[in-house]
């Protein structure tokens, strides 16, 4: 039995994704995301007019004159989630929390894609994955996929994005489309392999969350602090200058080369704060990439 408080939770998030979706956002993913998903029909020979980008070498080379590669757009697109659940989500310096802005920016996801007609599945993970809704469609799985976001129980409070996205990398069909939802704290080793895996099968896309006081430390003096997600407790200094660029710099690092890692493998990111609205950052993704794939 839910809660009646959560229902009334998941209520309010779903009447306001709803809202979002009717009047900004289904222009903005249909024109984005519908017709991306291309699956292999068979090999012919080129023509002036045809795409370069599509030859076949192999055949080309065998046959002694250039052939093409054909495609046919897919009648409906698969959405997978992988929504990040580790402890650190929990972390929010103002009124709203890491792990809520994850959670109501996954269901606006979730309504867009079955909106528009396309199949959706969910993963979530923490340093594991803890639940895994196959792709579907139609307003019961939709409100299944909001249920389990709401409702699920952690597991584990660590953080190993990379062993999700080798899952979904077997889970789902190619030329999925897979939104990662994540802070992404976590070492840039741990995902250079998945995520190539990934952006060889799939449209990946990294919306990253995050809070301005990860960035930079308030001055409070001595302050203990603890990791939410390995629950080691340290006192530091918080009102020391040196302490405060090394922290800021070591994070600007790590964050610097997950961001390299993306956009080495073609993968677009969408960085959202808890300090400001998503609306106009994923508007302006939406729309951007729109432009780029006509």
């Amino acid at each position: 039995m839910i809660p009646r408080e959560l229902l009334k939770r998941v209520r309010q998030i779903e009447i306001a994704a709803r809202r979002k979706v009717t009047t900004q956002f289904a222009g903005g993913y249909l024109s984005t995301f519908r017709g991306q998903g291309m699956e292999f029909d068979e090999v012919r020979e080129y023509a002036p007019g045809d795409d370069i980008r599509n030859i076949d070498w192999n055949v080309t080379a065998r046959a002694g004159h250039p052939f093409i590669k054909r495609f046919v757009v897919e009648r409906e697109m698969c959405v997978l989630l992988v929504v990040d659940i580790s402890g650190s989500l929990g972390f929010g310096s103002g009124e709203v929390k890491k792990s809520k802005l994850v959670t109501e920016l996954a269901t606006l996801l979730a309504f867009l894609a079955i909106g528009n007609g396309d199949r959706v599945g969910l993963l979530l993970a923490s340093d594991r994955v803890e639940h895994f809704i196959p792709p579907g469609n139609g307003k019961k799985h939709l409100y299944r996929v909001i249920r389990e976001m709401f409702t699920h129980q952690r597991q584990s409070t660590g953080t190993d994005l990379g062993a999700a996205l080798d899952f979904a990398c077997r889970m789902v069909p190619r030329h999925s489309t897979v939104f990662m939802v994540s802070d992404f704290l976590m070492p840039v080793e741990g995902l250079e392999k998945p995520v190539a895996r990934l952006s060889k099968r799939h449209d990946a896309i990294a919306v990253s969350i995050s809070d301005p006081r990860e960035m930079e430390l308030p001055s409070m003096g001595l302050v203990r602090v603890q990791d939410p997600e390995t629950g080691e407790v340290v006192t530091v200094d918080s009102s020391d200058p040196a302490f405060q660029r090394d922290f800021s710099a070591a994070e600007r690092q790590r964050r610097d080369a997950i961001w390299r890692l993306l956009t080495r493998h073609g993968i677009d990111r969408v960085p959202l704060s808890t300090a400001v609205s998503y609306m106009t950052p994923l508007m302006k993704f939406f729309h951007t990439r729109a432009r780029r794939l006509r």
